[in-house]
C-alpha cells in the first residue's frame, strides 16, 4: 500500500527499483478507500524480504507516504461440536450477561451493526434481521464464489484441502463462521424458535471480508469505511451506515498504518469498533487489530465466568464477555453443509469470535436507548457498568459484559 497514485515518474521508479531489487514484478490491483493502492507480487516473498522491499520504495522517494504488507486476517473461532439446552451466556447468574433484564429497556431496535466476516446465509432465524450487505473479497481464489466484489455477501463456504493455506496447513470444512457470529448479535427473538441474538431487535449488515484461508487487510479496511457510510472506488453508497461494527478475526503483527486509518475513519462517522482479542493465550497486543487505538477489544470467559484457557489478554483488552470453553460453548445460527451451504442448523463454537458479538449485541443496545453516544462515551459505560468476574479472569479487562448494567 502506497498514499494515492504514483504521484510523479520517480514514485515509480522507487518501485520498480524495489521490486527489481527483490526479484519480482509489482504491478496495481485497486486504490482503496483512503487512496492508498494496492499491489500484487509476481511470487509469493517471505516477510522479512517485503518488509525489505517496502523500506526501499520508501527510502527511494519521499512522495511515498508509506508502504506495508497486506496481512492475512483469520476468523478467531474455535468449535465446539457440543449443543447446548439453553443460552447459559445471556442468562447464568454467574456467568451470563444479564440480557433478559436489559430487554425490558432495549432490543436494540434502529441500529444496524455490521459483521465484517466470512458472510452470513439467510438462515431462517436470521432472515428477519438481514439486511442487504456486500462482498469485499477481491482475490478470486480466496473468494470461492467465482468472481470479486458484488453485491451478495452470502456465504459459499471456507472448506480448503490441505496446504491450501500454505505448506503444511490443515485441511478444514466450511466454517460458517460469519453467521454463527451474525446469531450472536441478532439472531431473532420472539418467534417461538431457535435462539434469541443479544440485539434481537437490531439489523446485522453482512459485509464478506474473509473466504478461503482468511481475509487480507486492505479488504477489511474498506468494507470498515463503507459500513460506516464512506466512499469506497468503484461501489456503490451504503444505504444502511452501521453504528457498530463487529470484527471476530485478527492476525499476529502490529496495527497497519491502512487498518488504524479505516478505524479512524469509521469513528469519525459516530460507529463503534468491537474486535477480537485473539484464542493464542497471549498477549491481545500482539494481534490486530486488537492493538489498534480507537476500538473495544473483547477477551473471552467460560463457563464458570473466568478466563477461557485460549484467550489472550493484557492491558489493550477493554472488557470480557462469554466465550465458551469445555464446560459449554456459544450456541447460534450455522448450516449443515461441510462445503458449500445445506441446510440451516444451530451449533456451539467457543473463541473470542464469540465474546466479541455480545459486546457488540450491548452496544447496539446502548446506541438504540441513546443514539448521541460517542464511540469513546460507549467504551467509558461499557467498562463502568462490566462486574467484578465470579473466577480470576487476569488483564482481562474491567469486567464481565453486564448488559443489564
Amino acid at each position: 500500500s502506497g498514499s494515492g497514485a504514483f504521484p510523479t515518474p520517480v514514485g515509480q521508479y522507487a518501485v520498480t527499483l524495489a521490486a527489481n531489487q527483490a526479484g519480482v514484478l509489482v504491478s496495481p490491483v485497486r486504490q482503496m478507500a483512503g487512496g492508498a493502492q494496492v499491489f500484487r507480487l509476481s511470487r509469493a516473498l517471505r516477510h522479512r524480504d517485503v518488509e525489505r522491499m517496502a523500506s526501499a520504495m520508501r527510502q527511494g522517494d519521499a512522495n511515498i507516504e508509506f508502504v506495508e504488507p497486506d496481512r492475512l486476517m483469520q476468523p478467531l473461532a474455535l468449535t465446539n461440536d457440543a449443543m447446548l439446552a439453553q443460552q447459559w451466556s445471556l442468562t447464568d447468574a454467574t456467568a451470563g450477561i444479564r440480557a433478559p433484564q436489559a430487554w425490558d429497556r432495549s432490543t436494540g431496535k434502529g441500529i444496524t451493526v455490521a459483521v465484517l466476516d466470512t458472510g452470513v446465509l439467510p438462515h431462517a432465524d436470521l432472515a428477519a434481521n438481514l439486511l442487504p450487505g456486500y462482498d469485499f473479497v477481491t482475490d478470486l481464489t480466496m473468494a470461492n464464489d467465482g468472481n470479486g466484489r458484488d453485491a451478495n455477501a452470502a456465504d459459499p463456504g471456507d472448506a480448503v484441502a490441505a496446504g491450501a493455506c500454505g505448506a503444511g496447513s490443515a485441511a478444514g470444512k466450511s466454517s460458517w463462521h460469519g453467521t454463527h457470529v451474525a446469531g450472536i448479535v441478532a439472531a431473532a427473538g420472539g418467534n417461538g424458535t431457535g435462539v434469541a441474538g443479544v440485539a434481537h431487535g437490531a439489523r446485522i449488515l453482512p459485509l464478506r471480508v474473509m473466504g478461503r484461508c482468511g481475509g487480507y487487510t486492505s479488504d477489511i479496511a474498506d468494507a470498515m469505511v463503507w459500513a460506516a457510510g464512506g466512499s469506497v472506488a468503484g461501489l456503490p453508497a451504503n444505504p444502511n451506515p452501521a453504528r457498530v461494527l463487529n470484527l471476530s478475526l485478527g492476525g499476529r503483527g502490529s496495527c497497519a498504518q491502512t487498518t488504524q486509518a479505516a478505524i479512524n475513519a469509521a469513528r469519525a462517522r459516530g460507529a463503534v469498533v468491537v474486535v477480537a482479542a485473539g484464542n493464542a493465550n497471549a498477549d491481545a497486543a500482539t494481534v490486530a487489530p486488537a492493538n489498534c487505538k480507537g476500538v473495544i477489544v473483547v477477551a473471552a470467559t467460560g463457563r464458570k465466568g473466568g478466563k477461557a484457557s485460549y484467550s489472550n489478554t493484557g492491558s489493550t483488552v477493554t472488557l470480557a464477555a462469554p466465550g465458551g470453553d469445555g464446560g459449554g460453548g456459544i450456541l447460534s445460527t450455522l448450516n449443515t453443509g461441510t462445503a458449500g451451504p445445506r441446510a440451516d442448523s444451530y451449533a456451539a463454537y467457543t473463541g473470542t469470535s464469540m465474546a466479541t458479538p455480545a459486546v457488540a449485541g450491548a452496544v447496539a443496545l446502548m446506541l438504540a436507548v441513546k443514539p448521541t453516544l460517542t464511540p469513546d462515551q460507549v467504551a467509558d459505560l461499557l467498562k463502568q457498568s462490566a462486574r467484578a468476574f465470579p473466577v480470576a479472569c487476569s488483564k482481562c479487562g474491567a469486567g464481565l459484559l453486564d448488559e443489564h448494567a
